[in-house]
Parts: structure tokens; sequence; C-alpha cells
């Protein structure tokens, strides 16, 4: 070996991988690309903990399930590092600071939403959110609609949501049998897109865990292992499940949100975007726990917080427990804050539980086409769902009173110079929203009817 090549970095602490996933958790912005671009360049480049083609193939893996795959991978390294604790530890440090700064944005929100200085902010930014939403559809899009029968699949999701009002978990549903049957029928049609690989074969600086490095036996799989974390996440869910029923009720609102959200965090395939349609039918017209508006508002406020983009479901619990008074009218706080905690803990519950119970099995089978071909088609169909959301977020900001009411034109325009600056100017979204929410303030400080329309 070369005298001048870097030594194995020495085995990492509790303590120091503690300290770093608790920085992760306030510096992951972005998005999941932001996010596992940061993971990459610290855990990768830097650091050197796990090597380039190790991080691949635990991103591979986390593509492969619903959930938020930048949380998931970092529980995923933490497990591999650490163990259960490092995995629970990763993972919950993604998550954690998110919440308390989306439950302090909510608050301010609820309470001086309707002043006109922030409602002139979230006039700006709710046009950006509609470009936001449509460059998501064009960046997956681009990756996963490879031939006509992918954008086959992702048109006819967009029209059963639009014209049909279909719901999402028979899309999701729908889709993957389509894939299983193409796996059979026409297995190159089916085939995932090539993801990047650190095939080169080129030589790199060696990692704690490296290409070669051998499993670490709680990563292998064990039949014993896997139902021990399958007794316990299903254990936990129910114990707070039942905890909810116990001292709420079966219709009250903290137990609907436990069910409601458990289903959702199943269907988050394609990430949040995907699912956000399946949340609004849920909580906007199904419970009426928020509005179709404030849902808007709630993922703008998604967009501007560190951590997955999904922690926008924390928004809608708060919200929801605070306008449900699920406390009492005289522990809105109190109530909102512990509704907010509840739609966490049930959408990211089975993300550890997946990781910690199926990454061992999950690996065994990866790259076997009778897996994966269903996750291809669902992708495809997201892209689809992803319009659709993209039309109704339209809906409310251009015609705010339906689509027989007058168009706000000056919305309409915000939301043209945002897709511009997103496709042609590769701005990113935080400076877009920060330009846009000041837009906003400016325009409707000049033209104060603009917040009446």
């Amino acid at each position: 070996m070369d005298a001048t090549a870097p030594d194995r970095p020495a085995a990492v602490s509790r303590r120091e991988a503690f300290l770093f996933w608790l920085k992760l958790g306030f510096v992951s912005f972005g998005g999941p690309a932001g996010q596992i671009a940061i993971m990459h360049a610290e855990l990768v480049e830097r650091r050197r903990w796990i090597s380039e083609q190790r991080f691949l193939h635990a991103l591979n893996y986390c593509m492969l399930l619903p959930g938020p795959e930048a949380q998931q991978l970092a529980t995923y390294i933490g497990w591999l590092m650490h163990r259960t604790w490092g995995g629970l530890v990763a993972g919950g440090l993604f998550v954690l600071p998110s919440l308390f700064i989306l439950m302090a944005l909510s608050w301010v929100y609820l309470r001086f939403g309707d002043l006109p200085v922030v409602a002139g902010v979230f006039y700006g930014i709710k046009p950006a959110v509609v470009a936001i939403v449509l460059h998501a559809a064009h960046r997956i899009g681009t990756r996963a609609l490879a031939n006509r029968w992918m954008v086959l699949l992702a048109a006819l999701s967009f029209a059963a949501l639009t014209f049909l009002d279909a719901p999402f978990p028979a899309i999701v549903a729908a889709a993957a049998l389509a894939g299983w049957i193409g796996s059979r029928v026409a297995p190159g049609v089916f085939m995932p897109a090539a993801a990047a690989r650190a095939a080169s074969g080129q030589p790199h600086a060696p990692a704690l865990i490296d290409d070669h490095t051998p499993t670490p036996d709680h990563a292998r799989f064990s039949r014993v292992r896997l139902l021990q974390v399958m007794a316990c996440g299903l254990g936990a869910w129910a114990l707070v499940m039942g905890a909810l029923v116990a001292t709420q009720g079966w219709q009250a609102t903290l137990t609907q949100m436990g069910l409601f959200f458990s289903k959702a965090a199943l269907l988050t395939f394609g990430g949040a975007y995907a699912v956000l349609p399946y949340v609004y039918q849920g909580a906007v017209e199904h419970f009426g726990w928020l509005t179709g508006p404030q849902m808007i508002d709630g993922l703008a406020l998604g967009e501007t917080t560190p951590g997955p983009l999904i922690m926008v479901v924390a928004f809608v619990g708060f919200v929801g427990g605070w306008q449900q008074a699920v406390l009492g009218p005289d522990a809105l706080l109190a109530g909102a804050m512990l509704a907010a905690s509840v739609v966490t803990f049930f959408t990211f519950l089975p993300s550890f539980i997946f990781i910690l119970a199926g990454g061992p099995l999950v690996e065994a089978t990866h790259g076997r086409l009778g897996f994966t071909a269903p996750l291809t088609a669902i992708t495809a169909a997201v892209v689809g769902v992803i319009l659709n959301l993209a039309l109704f977020f339209a809906q409310h900001v251009v015609w705010p009173q339906g689509w027989s009411g007058p168009v706000d034109a000056v919305a309409g325009a915000l939301v043209v110079l945002a897709a511009a600056a997103l496709f042609r100017l590769k701005l990113g979204v935080m400076p877009l929203l920060a330009a846009s929410g000041l837009a906003g303030l400016l325009l409707t400080q000049a033209v104060p009817s603009l917040l009446r329309l």
C-alpha cells in the first residue's frame, strides 16, 4: 500500500455518533436529494465512516421501501454502525429537531396568521409551492418514465385521481399489480432505472465500513431477531394505540389520527409529495382537521424546516389538534403539541421497523426483478399523483374561490416566475421561498386587496 495513503478511520464512539446525528437533524435542509448529499459528503468523503459502495447499497435498499428514504438511510447507517441503539438515535434525531421547529412555526401560524404581514408572506409563498410541486413531478418523471408504458401508468394515475377521485391506496395497489405482472410478461419494460453505483474499481481512501468489510453479526438475517424486532415494533404501536383508545375513545380525534397516519406511512412510495393527496383526502375532505389552503401553508412551512418533507404531517396534526381542541378549549397548545407528536410517532414507526427488522431480509433479495418491478411501476404512477397535487394547489392559489370564481392573475404570475426560477435558473428551494415571501409581502402592502381575493 502507498505510504501516503490515509489510514482507516478509528472506531466511532456512541458519543461521537450521537453528536453527529444531532447536528445532522438541524442542518438537513434541501429535501431528500439535499439530505442524502449532506450525508454522502459527511459520512463517505469527510469522515469515511462508510464507503461509497456500501453507502449506495444502503440507499438502494431504502429507496425500495415506503417512507422517507433519507431518514431511513440515516437509520440504516446508524444501525449498521451501532446496532439497534445507533438506528434509533440516527433516525430519531433526523426527525425530532424538525418536529420541535415545526411546532413553533405552527403555533405562530395559528396565532398570528391573520396579521397582514404574515398573510402577505404566505401570499407569496403559496405560488412558489405550486412551482415546487411541479418541479418535483419533473424531477421524478425524468428518472421514472423511462418508456411509453411508464408514461401511460403516470397518465392513468393522474386521470384516476383527477376525474374519478380514486383513493390513493387503490392507485398504489393497481400500479404494484401492473409491475408484478409486467415483470413476468415484459421484464425489460419494468427494469428499474439504473442507479448510481460505485463500481468504478478505482482505489479510494479506506473507510471504517469498507467495500469488503464483513457484514456484522447483527445485520445478518435471523428469524429469531426478525420476530423480536417485529414484536417490539408492533407492541409499541399497540401500546400507544391502546392508550389513546383507553383515554380518548375509539372515535376521538387523536385515535383516528393514529390510525389514519399508520396507513399513510405504508403508502409513501415516491416521497412526501406522493402521499400528500392521500393525506389531503383524509385530513381535509374526510375528517376536516384542516382546510385546503391550510394544507398548502403547511407544505410551505415544511419546506423551510430541516428534516424529511413528510414532517408536514406534524403540521396537519398540530392544526387539527388545535382546531378540534383535543384536550379541551383551555389547553389548545398542549392538545396541538400532543396531536403533532402522535402523528409523528405513527408516521415514522414503520420506517424504523422496516430498517431494523427488514434490512437483512430485503438486502438478500435486492436486485431481483420480481421485487423491484412493482416499485418501478409505483414510482411511475407517483408522477401522475404529484401532477394531480400540483393541479389541486394551483386551483386554490390561482382560483381561490373555485374554478368558476375570479382568477388571481398576480398569484398566477408568481407561479410562472417561481417555475422559471426553478427550471431555468436552478434556484434552490430555500432562496425561492425567501424571495417569494418577500415578494408577497411587498405586493400585499402595495395592494392590500390581494388578500381579499
